[in-house]
């Protein structure tokens, strides 16, 4: 019998990938994981903002920046401001970064769900590649015709369980972009 234990880790692997995908898009509330993405320039390399600086949220609107090394509030404001998708104009008091989170206009909040649905088809994508990847081990184990289809009708189960839970998480996701 075909075993599915390895399959449903890689797709359990893309559903945490498109998870965390998910907490970086903007809601209209600050959150340290809108930030992610961001690369820095320090010490003559670019690094994740989370290695040169603290990201805190100082109430929902706004987020807070500490950077470990005060050389770096520039290359932190700059880097911010470069990354069009998020929108951001950080401000700084030569210690701290504060980062308002302006309220989402709702031709915004279409753009946002647009971009969020990208990668949901993405992660669909990552599960669809799982299955086939399956089925060619399915194949490939030359396995009796009545327990290839058995494991074949696994496979699809599966790929079904977790194309239902990345739709589920966005349209749970879309909820709270479009709620003003």
């Amino acid at each position: 019998m075909f075993d599915t234990k390895e399959e449903k880790l890689a797709m359990e692997k893309v559903l945490d990938r498109f998870r965390d995908e998910m907490k970086k898009v903007r809601t209209g509330r600050a959150h340290p994981d809108m930030l992610a993405n961001i690369k820095v320039e320090a010490y003559g390399q670019f690094m994740p903002l989370n290695q040169v600086a603290n990201v805190t949220i100082a109430d929902a609107t706004m987020l807070l920046i500490t950077p470990f090394d005060p050389a770096n509030i520039a290359a932190i404001c700059t880097a911010i401001r470069a990354d069009n998708t998020l929108g951001l104009n950080p401000s700084d008091d030569g210690r701290v970064i504060r980062v308002p989170i302006p309220p989402l206009t709702e031709e915004r909040r279409r753009e946002i769900v647009k971009t969020a649905s990208e990668k949901v088809e993405e992660a669909k994508i990552g599960i669809r590649n799982v299955r086939e990847d399956a089925r060619k081990d399915i194949k490939d184990a030359k396995l009796p015709e009545d327990a290839t289809k058995r494991a074949e009708k696994e496979i699809d189960d599966l790929t079904k369980e977790y194309t239902d839970k990345i739709e589920s998480e966005f349209k749970a996701k879309e909820a709270e972009i479009m709620k003003i």
